[in-house]
């Protein structure tokens, strides 16, 4: 009997899009009975103000599968920014879970087995519901596919720091990497 997928934590990340509608998703997938559930289920019981983890759902009532728990990283500021998590990134998520389910990046016979944690950057200056739809589509997938092929490796990781670290935020320069 071949064993089940998943039966540790898997663990991605993935960036996609630029500006203000870009989408940063971390996952953590594993499997009902392990610590995974322990941590989905304490994240669902335990919000903080401005930190309402939630079941993230295709349409009202039919949440996504496997399930996945929403975790903001911004706390919602103003309609539009309130929209896009709540709307827009939550859809682009279950599209994208979904997506990954479709092409058996995780296997759809296990999926009532399995749990995924995600936790979701919007960006409080988001502008565009569409924009951030897709990004956040393209970030739970690719997400899931790095969890799914434990990428990058330590040679990917290596190779990137010889160029230095960046993100959107802050690059370093060859100044401050010189030792």
């Amino acid at each position: 009997m071949p064993s089940p997928f998943a039966p540790t934590a898997l663990i991605g990340e993935f960036f996609a899009g630029e500006g203000v509608n870009a989408a940063h998703t971390n996952v953590v997938i594993g499997r009902k009975g392990g610590p995974v559930e322990t941590a989905w289920a304490t994240a669902l019981a335990t919000p903080s103000a401005g930190h309402v983890p939630f079941l993230t759902i295709v349409r009202p009532s039919v949440p996504v599968k496997p399930l996945t728990l929403f975790v903001t990283k911004a706390a919602a500021e103003g309609e539009l920014h309130s929209r896009a998590t709540w709307g827009s990134a939550q859809a682009g998520l279950a599209q994208g879970v979904t997506d990954a389910v479709k092409d058996g990046l995780l296997p759809a016979e296990e999926a009532d087995d399995l749990l995924i944690i995600a936790a979701i950057w919007v960006n409080p200056a988001v502008d565009d519901l569409d924009v951030s739809f897709r990004n956040q589509r393209t970030a739970a997938y690719q997400a899931v596919r790095a969890a799914v092929n434990a990428t990058p490796t330590v040679a990917d990781v290596l190779a990137a720091a010889e160029e230095g670290p960046a993100n959107p935020f802050y690059t370093a320069t060859s100044e401050v990497l010189t030792r």
